[in-house]
């Protein structure tokens, strides 16, 4: 197996005219500084369509409530988050090219920074999973860094490849893609998919993404058993609309196991 990763991350070089480092060379021990508050790791999480204004609410107020790293919610409700959680730990995250990822990249730049003016300090977006599977990874690779360029290095950009879609190969590229791309994430569903995060896919993430890069699960993480099993895949951030529940089973989590 190891073989053909290497066989898949050269041709990919050869492609993009890039460098992938080889990061079974970096050191395991080199970790991602955390507090150790699981709190910290939480992007609390509203994406329904058919949430209302008060919903957004509630979600504000247990956001500051908690001090959750973030709010992650859509980006028609930006502008009301950075009001409510103005002078609060709590940052403002939202979504582009959501869910389907195929909106052109000029739209997704736009969007992106509409909502940066609007407030926001992380984006999520969708990468075009269609380019992707079709085998066309400089546009996804030049989708991917004209948009960070676009955000600036100030503001977190996160890159969805919605693994549930994703045959491994497709995965590997698909990281290696973001990670070269200038990405600060990589995260692994919108919670749309059929799947959501799976343990072996944030390994294989956190693989990719050595520690230069972090890495975000997402979708069907509804408790603290599910939530301590991404982390300790590698996770260093969870996107999670279950939040409250998880934390208040528990609201540390062993040093050791953050990345």
């Amino acid at each position: 197996m190891r073989q053909k990763i290497i066989e898949w991350k050269n041709a990919l070089e050869n492609e993009l005219k890039v460098e992938i480092p080889d990061l079974w060379n970096e050191s395991a021990d080199k970790k991602r500084e955390e507090t150790g508050r699981l709190a910290d790791m939480i992007d609390h999480t509203l994406l329904k369509p058919e949430a209302g204004k008060k919903d957004y609410i509630t979600l504000f107020e247990e956001a500051k409530h908690y001090e959750v790293h973030s709010v992650c919610i859509p980006p028609h409700r930006v502008k009301l988050a950075a009001k409510e959680l103005k002078g609060t730990s709590v940052d403002v995250c939202t979504v582009i090219g959501f869910p389907l990822g195929y909106q052109s990249m000029e739209t997704k730049i736009f969007e992106a920074k509409e909502c940066i003016a609007e407030g926001a300090q992380e984006i999520d977006m969708v990468l075009n999973i269609s380019a992707l599977k079709s085998g066309e990874y400089t546009e996804v690779f030049n989708e991917i860094n004209n948009i960070k360029k676009a955000t600036g290095p100030e503001r977190i950009l996160k890159v969805i490849i919605e693994t549930a879609l994703l045959e491994e190969k497709e995965k590997y590229i698909a990281g290696w893609i973001v990670r070269v791309a200038g990405a600060d994430f990589v995260k692994t569903s919108t919670g749309f998919a059929k799947e959501g995060a799976k343990a072996e896919d944030v390994r294989l993430l956190r693989s990719i993404a050595g520690t230069a890069m972090g890495v975000k699960a997402s979708g069907g993480i509804r408790d603290y058993e599910k939530a301590m099993e991404m982390i300790g895949a590698g996770a260093n951030r969870l996107g999670l609309s279950s939040a409250v529940a998880v934390l208040e089973n528990k609201k540390r989590i062993p040093s050791d196991n953050l990345y």
